[in-house]
């Protein structure tokens, strides 16, 4: 069986890593900027989930995928984060839904522990050592990595095909 693997950084700044039986892909999560839904004049970046739903689409070639996404932030003290993190989650949540894609979710130091060296705290390091393995392990993708500032999306697909693969 072609099985496809999506790994998902939830979130508005997060990416998305597709390992198909073909090809590597890995692309920003497809937002759009909105005005707010409060009275405060201010913008809000949501899912694109119509540029998603595409973008899958036209990648996927397995004749089955299966998602991996990261636990989204939730913190009372970051309520507009964590507002964010959760608008992303149900919106992509509805994508894969309506595609029929299965999904498990993952803590972020589940995979971080299984694919970064050890010993790596804080968000700076973690996000230098994401760049740095992903560049090495899909050189190809250098760039985006690089523009995106790390390969969480495609390193967590990459930990969903070794833990289904151990399977």
């Amino acid at each position: 069986m072609n099985i496809s693997f999506i790994g998902i950084d939830n979130g508005v700044t997060g990416s998305i890593g597709i390992l198909t039986p073909d090809a590597r892909h890995f692309f920003r999560t497809p937002i759009k900027k909105e005005q707010s839904y409060t009275k405060k004049k201010q913008n809000i970046s949501r899912i694109d989930v119509i540029e998603l739903e595409r973008v899958l689409t036209s990648v996927l070639t397995g004749e089955f995928a299966v998602a991996m996404i990261e636990r989204p932030l939730v913190n009372p003290g970051m309520f507009k984060s964590t507002l964010s993190a959760m608008r992303a989650l149900e919106a992509t949540l509805c994508v894969l839904e309506r595609m029929g894609i299965g999904l498990e979710y993952v803590d972020s130091k589940e995979w971080q522990k299984a694919l970064l060296p050890q010993g790596i705290k804080g968000t700076p390091d973690l996000k230098a050592a994401s760049t740095d393995i992903g560049k090495r392990m899909y050189p190809a993708h250098s760039d985006t990595i690089d523009k995106q500032k790390d390969a969480d999306g495609l390193l967590i697909a990459h930990y969903l095909m070794t833990k289904y693969n151990q399977a």
